[in-house]
Order: structure tokens, then C-alpha cells, then sequence
């Protein structure tokens, strides 16, 4: 492990530890935190110290984190450094609004870790088919209201839609997840729209849809991982039902549900269904005429087993593309 300071900087000629050499073996150079003085500093080509100088000398892609008192992150000379620096190339990763190191709250304190590090990989592995392609990925279960404190739902978690996104995100795509749930903790350049019923799924995708249409030459993908619910209460009711009145048994009447991605218009879009079944021996051939009937491109088979739960945060995917049979284990 080099640690390269003033006084260990080496020009012998087999020597690495200098700041030319320091930077070469490096994928990505990431400064986190990077102060204002640092800030200034870089955007200005000041080079007085070792961490100025190795950031010149480095030519690969280079990410900032700025942490700084509210003040100092947002002097007009602070902002139009980091605008200057996001011209010639570099990465930034916001800063976030807490209680500072001086005890003020506002805006300045270094982005999460996570968010550090997700940038960084996305710049190491986006490639030229996802990078600024607009995806409009749909999670977790549907919930359908009976009254105001009761509704019907699903085991859906939601961690399928997460993971594909984040995945998606990863590889350079601009991400929209609408979902009901486990969207937590996800990078907050992912544009999350939680919903609770399938109507207001319908809604929302539709909405992403027509921007993500607009928004861009390249023709946007739809992964409808969503768990939407086959049937809805005929009708729903505002307050509480209370048990007296309903008496001993309750006949809860249902209707069948809207088929969501039937009704979405898919000309412009690559659409990818997602496809839960518990039996073994007719799921595949289910999974095929889902991609016929709901005129798809491709479909994900999940098969619910003991191995395979819902929840579960290991997963095993059989992909139906254009009448082709893989099998993709997604972890």
C-alpha cells in the first residue's frame, strides 16, 4: 500500500511514488471530501500540493465530493468553480443538507459513501447502448383499498424491480422506478414515483412513458416487474367497516382488475414483461404466450419455490426473448 506525501515522493527511475506515476495504474481518481480550497483549486490548474498535482497529472475520469460550510459551497466563486469543473469533465457528487462539522445545518456535508461509490461504478461500467437511454422500470405489489384502514395486496417485496434498477442505473441508463415498495436506499439519481394502486400505476407509467418517449432519440425500455393485483374490490368505502355491522362472515366482493400492460401503448418502447408461477411443468409455456398475447419482447419467468421464495434476495430468471430460451441467475 503506497501513501504518497511530501516526504516519501520519489523520482528514482523505478519509482511509482510520485504524483505522474501515483495516478496510472488508477481505473477512476476519486476526491472525497473535496474542500472548497481544493474545489478552487482544481478548476483554477493550481498544482501547490501533491493531491493538486496528481489530479493534473491524471487523464482518466475523475469524481469530486464537495464538503464545506453552507457558506463556502455556495459563494457564487465555489458554484461557478464546480460548474467549470463539470465542463471539463469532471464528476460531481452533490453535497447533502445535515449538521455540519461547524454545528450550522445546511447544505455541505459529503454525500453518503453509497452515493459516492455508485457514481464511481457507473462511470467504470456504463457502456454505449444504456448510457442516457431512458428506462422505466414498475416494482412491488399493488395495493387495493377496501376501506381506509384495510386493503388487499401481495407478497411482492419489490427487491427485483430495486436491484434491476440500481443494475440499469449502473450501466449509464436514466432510471424511473414507480413502485410500492423496497425502494428504499437506492441512488438518489434514480427518479423514484411510489404508488399504492394499480391505478395510479397505470397513471405514473404512462406519464414516465411519454417523457422518456420525448426526452430522447434513443426508444426507451419498460421492465414491468410490478406484481399488479388480478382482482380489485368492487367497491371500496371511505372510513372503516366496522365489524358489528358486518357480522359473523364478510362476503368481500371482487372484480377483475384492468391488465395493465396490456393497455400500454408498446410501438415505441421495448417492453419486457414479468412473468410469477408456482407450477413447474406448464410455467414455461405460460411465460411463451404472454409474449404473444401481450405482444412483448421478452418475458422473465420467476418460478416461487422452496429454493426461490418471495423476498428472497437470490433469484433464478428464465428469459423468453423473441422465442428464445435463457436461463440468467441474477443474485
Amino acid at each position: 500500500q503506497i501513501v504518497l506525501d511530501e516526504s516519501s515522493e520519489s523520482w528514482d527511475k523505478q519509482s511509482i511514488n510520485n504524483h505522474i506515476e501515483i495516478g496510472k495504474w488508477a481505473d477512476i481518481f476519486v476526491i472525497a471530501p473535496a474542500s472548497a480550497n481544493t474545489i478552487n483549486k482544481l478548476s483554477c490548474g493550481i498544482t501547490d500540493n501533491l493531491l493538486t498535482q496528481t489530479a493534473l497529472a491524471y487523464i482518466k475520469t475523475k469524481v469530486i465530493a464537495p464538503a464545506a460550510n453552507t457558506n463556502m459551497i455556495q459563494n457564487p466563486i465555489t458554484l461557478q468553480s464546480l460548474q467549470r469543473l463539470h465542463t471539463l469533465g469532471y464528476k460531481i457528487v452533490n453535497s447533502q443538507v445535515k449538521e455540519l462539522a461547524c454545528k450550522d445545518i445546511g447544505d455541505g456535508a459529503m454525500a453518503q459513501p453509497e452515493e459516492i461509490f455508485n457514481l464511481s461504478i457507473r462511470e467504470l461500467i456504463k457502456d454505449n447502448y444504456w448510457e442516457n437511454r431512458d428506462v422505466v422500470v414498475s416494482g412491488g405489489g399493488t395495493i387495493e383499498k377496501i376501506d381506509d384502514v384495510r386493503y388487499i395486496s401481495n407478497f411482492s417485496s419489490g427487491k427485483m424491480a430495486a436491484a434491476l434498477s440500481l443494475a440499469l442505473f449502473l450501466k449509464g441508463a436514466n432510471v424511473t422506478l414507480v413502485s410500492s415498495r423496497g425502494y428504499e436506499n437506492l441512488p438518489l439519481d434514480i427518479k423514484v414515483i411510489p404508488v399504492k394502486s394499480s391505478s395510479e400505476m397505470l397513471s405514473e407509467l404512462n406519464i414516465a412513458l411519454d417523457l422518456a418517449k420525448n426526452s430522447s432519440e434513443m426508444k426507451p425500455y419498460l421492465f414491468m416487474a410490478a406484481a399488479v393485483s388480478d382482482y380489485v374490490p368492487a367497491n371500496s368505502k371511505e372510513g372503516k367497516l366496522k365489524k358489528a355491522k358486518l357480522g359473523e362472515t364478510w362476503d368481500l366482493s371482487l372484480v377483475q382488475n384492468s391488465d395493465i400492460l396490456s393497455s400500454i401503448e408498446k410501438d415505441s418502447i421495448y417492453s419486457i414483461g414479468f412473468k410469477a408461477e408456482m407450477d413447474k411443468s406448464s410455467a414455461n409455456q405460460s411465460a411463451q404466450n404472454m409474449v404473444k398475447t401481450k405482444q412483448l419482447d421478452a418475458v422473465c419467468l420467476n418460478i416461487i419455490d422452496e429454493e426461490n421464495p418471495f423476498g428472497s434476495d437470490n433469484n433464478v430468471l428464465e428469459v423468453i426473448i423473441n422465442n428464445k430460451y435463457e436461463i440468467k441467475e441474477l443474485k
